[in-house]
C-alpha cells in the first residue's frame, strides 16, 4: 500500500438529529472535526415508517383493471 495516495483516517464526532454524540473514525475533514446530521435513522421516514401509505389504487395491476375493467371478450 503506498503512503501518499491514501487520505487521512482520523476520529471525527457524530451529532444526530437528537444531539446524541459518538466517536467514528472517518477521512472526513480534519481530526476531531464535527458531522452534524440532517437526516438519521431517528428522523428519517424510510426508518420510522411515518409519512408512508401503501395505496393499492397506485399500482400497475390497478391501473390495467381501471383501464380495461369493462372490456368484455
Amino acid at each position: 500500500m503506498k503512503k501518499s495516495i491514501h487520505p487521512d483516517y482520523h476520529e471525527i464526532k457524530v451529532v444526530m438529529t437528537d444531539g446524541t454524540e459518538f466517536t467514528t473514525k472517518s477521512t472526513l475533514g480534519k481530526p476531531g472535526e464535527v458531522l452534524k446530521l440532517d437526516v438519521d435513522p431517528l428522523s428519517h421516514p424510510a426508518w420510522t415508517g411515518g409519512g408512508t401509505q401503501l395505496r393499492e389504487n397506485a399500482g400497475q395491476v390497478a391501473r390495467f383493471k381501471k383501464k380495461f375493467g369493462n372490456f368484455k371478450v
